[in-house]
């Protein structure tokens, strides 16, 4: 499984297990945690988990070709860096199945063309709605990038909040995580890495 997944394909329909046994499995869940899913307040729990999960995990539906194939080639000589600052997002962490939260800061340095911007939060969607490691999910939207479009260089920073320290073991809310990405003239220019922190924290 986790080479089909680091690999950005759809999983075969086959693998999955259908909605009853998603919804026996989470009154496994909560029978272990010690309440009662036959009691009133839990009857639709499992429904209702199954259903959120389908969305939160939405990612797993769609490849990085699905989101970055149209692409402009008119950009009038441009050749700076583009960059999106400051995407929210919500994922979850994959040792835990907790939450983690924060914010994505994507730029790259065209090449052949450019893609639509929005298109770039997109694709942080994708990832985010995976299971995920922080560090992970900065490399494949870097990976990505750089495999779709072919740009001289792609920077990718994410500051994130981890439930999984906020909310158990050391319990320290607040503690943010960074983690950063540099491809081709990113990543071989200082220079450019400081300019590209500066914008996207400023």
């Amino acid at each position: 499984m986790d080479a089909v997944v680091n690999q950005g394909c759809r999983l075969s329909a086959a693998y999955r297990p259908t909605q009853e046994e998603a919804e026996e499995a989470v009154r496994t869940l909560l029978r272990w945690a010690g309440d009662d899913p036959n009691r009133e307040g839990l009857l639709e729990t499992p429904n209702r988990v199954a259903k959120a999960y389908r969305e939160l995990f939405s990612g797993y539906e769609v490849v990085p070709e699905d989101v970055l194939s149209k692409t402009f080639s008119e950009v009038a000589g441009y050749k700076d860096m583009v960059l999106v600052r400051d995407i929210g997002f919500h994922s979850h962490c994959e040792h835990h199945m907790v939450p983690f939260h924060g914010i994505a800061h994507i730029a790259y340095i065209p090449d052949r063309g450019v893609v639509g911007l929005s298109k770039l939060a997109r694709l942080v969607e994708l990832y985010a709605r995976r299971l995920q490691t922080q560090e992970t999910m900065t490399a494949q939207i870097a990976k990505a990038l750089d495999e779709c479009l072919r740009p001289q260089g792609v920077a990718v920073m994410i500051e994130a909040e981890h439930m999984c320290m906020a909310m158990r073991g050391i319990r320290k809310e607040g503690a943010k995580t960074l983690t950063t990405v540099f491809t081709g003239q990113f990543d071989v220019s200082a220079e450019r890495q400081a300019r590209f922190m500066m914008l996207a924290r400023k």
